[in-house]
């Protein structure tokens, strides 16, 4: 199928992610990459939860899960980036019916909230430094910012992603090259929101208990 034929919504496909050999391939291609991404956020948390609360002699009780951690402020995180993830759906759905304004409104609205996710982290990990807990203060807290930071580096590179995306294609239209693009990027995105999820309840609401 021509990837640069023009199309309209009666005549688009119902699924043009994968309406082409090479929209099959970034699907291979991005399943070997998440396979990847799994093994090392596995990796991360085991790290955490071996090294959670540990320290030197010196750090008493002044720093644990249950006294550091700001949960209303973290909810506020989760709530921002779950909603993130409601909003690419959106953004999907409308690819799927060959709106591309709706597509592009849809994942502009991704980029936002994936910011001010990005801009309260910041914020979180610039209280706790100004409280003492740096990253080499203890094994827990070069744990702990490891583990976060390494979330929030892929939260960027998902807005630095899916921004190229909105800017390279706002005057080219929705067709069977980039359609693709836009879906594994929703995808991406997804996936950094099921590992919050997860930061969320092992690092934040298991630290609490």
């Amino acid at each position: 199928m021509d990837m640069n034929k023009q199309f309209t919504a009666q005549t688009w496909p119902d699924h043009p992610e994968q309406a082409t050999l090479e929209g099959k391939n970034k699907f291979v291609g991005f399943w070997i990459f998440l396979a990847c991404e799994v093994v090392l956020f596995a990796s991360l948390f085991a790290t955490y939860l071996a090294l959670k609360n540990r320290g030197p002699a010196s750090m008493g009780e002044e720093f644990t899960t249950q006294n550091l951690f700001e949960l209303p402020l973290v909810f506020v995180m989760t709530m921002v980036l779950l909603t993130s993830s409601l909003t690419s759906v959106y953004a999907m759905y409308h690819m799927k019916n060959h709106n591309f304004k709706g597509t592009q409104t849809w994942m502009g609205i991704t980029v936002i909230l994936g910011a001010v996710f990005l801009a309260l982290e910041i914020y979180e990990f610039n209280h706790y430094v100004h409280l003492g807990f740096h990253y080499s203060q203890s094994a827990f807290s070069s744990a702990f910012y490891t583990l976060v930071g390494t979330h929030g580096a892929h939260v960027l590179l998902g807005l630095c992603w899916i921004s190229s995306l909105i800017i390279r294609n706002s005057k080219r239209g929705l067709n069977l090259y980039n359609a693709p693009k836009y879906y594994v990027a929703a995808l991406y995105w997804h996936f950094i929101d099921v590992v919050w999820v997860f930061i969320f309840t092992v690092v934040y609401l298991m630290g609490a208990m």
